[in-house]
């Protein structure tokens, strides 16, 4: 959107493989082509009801991560309720995706302990978060999370391959309808379920990544940078997979570097800057700016008469 702007002097506008219409660049704004993109307004793209903080807090506590220490991380502790949605909020090397890794035991927890729906857990590796309940969509969903030469179809049940199988032989037809059941669900748009993945749109491959953990129905689920390098069109479809994740009482633990993102997306918003929490905020006090200044707390202090 800023190289539009910057280089353009008329921007033509598609929508579902439509023309929606075009506009010289110095007589709209970014707003005017997000709502010719989306079809709505970009304030509505995040349509989370705004709830009191004490009815979040009647409910279960699904993930309890407590003190948790690893190489990258100190002493993070944060908790995410039912049907609560969590940002993670911080800078670029903050520590939240090395937090997301040691949660799906992707990486060793030095110290600390994590919990689901009340029960610790012993994270040697990722399936021992993935039995636990804990589902994870990477930042890097290419190299991280898709086989991109392989069928929507051998995404998608990645996760269910064992619900799915009967004497370690999958089920071709269960594959299948759980497959179009979510491919249909999340608007993939595709030819098929045949389709290989690494063919798709940035935002059509996300969406197979949060099909996968729909089918395999997780009480936990991680978001690293969900809309990352998705359009606009995309990104107000994944709000809305997130927003009735959330209501059917998952809870989402969501990372993100768009601060409206996580404005508009999350109920609270803890912030992390050099691998430790440097504050929380509830979706009622967060705004930009206090986000940014506990994202910076450190660099903002003044330096002590040793530091000096």
């Amino acid at each position: 959107m800023p190289e539009i702007f910057a280089i353009a002097d008329r921007v033509a506008v598609l929508r579902d493989g439509r023309y929606v219409g075009d506009r010289r660049v110095c007589e709209t704004r970014e707003a005017e082509l997000v709502r010719m993109m989306v079809g709505r307004d970009l304030a509505d793209m995040f349509t989370r009801d705004p709830r009191e903080r004490g009815e979040i807090e009647q409910r279960e506590v699904v993930l309890a991560v407590r003190g948790v220490t690893t190489g990258d991380v100190r002493d993070v502790s944060i908790e995410v309720r039912a049907g609560e949605v969590v940002g993670l909020g911080g800078l670029v090397g903050a520590g939240r995706s090395e937090l997301a890794l040691a949660l799906v035991g992707a990486v060793p927890i030095h110290a600390g302990t994590v919990e689901v729906a009340g029960k610790p857990l012993r994270l040697r590796g990722p399936g021992d978060a993935l039995r636990a309940g804990i589902g994870f969509a990477p930042e890097e969903r290419k190299a991280q999370a898709l086989l991109l030469h392989r069928s929507i179809r051998d995404n998608v049940s990645l996760a269910i391959l064992r619900r799915i199988s009967r004497l370690r032989v999958v089920k071709r037809g269960a594959e299948r309808e759980v497959a179009r059941k979510y491919v249909q669900q999340l608007s993939v748009r595709a030819s098929s379920i045949e389709q290989e993945v690494g063919t798709l749109s940035g935002g059509n491959q996300q969406k197979t990544v949060l099909a996968r953990w729909l089918a395999r129905r997780p009480r936990v689920l991680i978001l690293d940078e969900p809309t990352r390098g998705v359009d606009v069109g995309a990104k107000a479809e994944i709000y809305s997979i997130v927003n009735d994740l959330a209501a059917e009482g998952m809870a989402l633990l969501v990372i993100s570097s768009e601060l409206p993102e996580l404005l508009g997306l999350c109920d609270r918003i803890v912030v992390m800057q050099g691998g430790r929490v440097t504050g929380r905020l509830a979706r009622s006090e967060a705004t930009e700016e206090r986000v940014l200044a506990l994202a910076m707390a450190e660099d903002l202090t003044p330096a002590t008469g040793a530091d000096r």
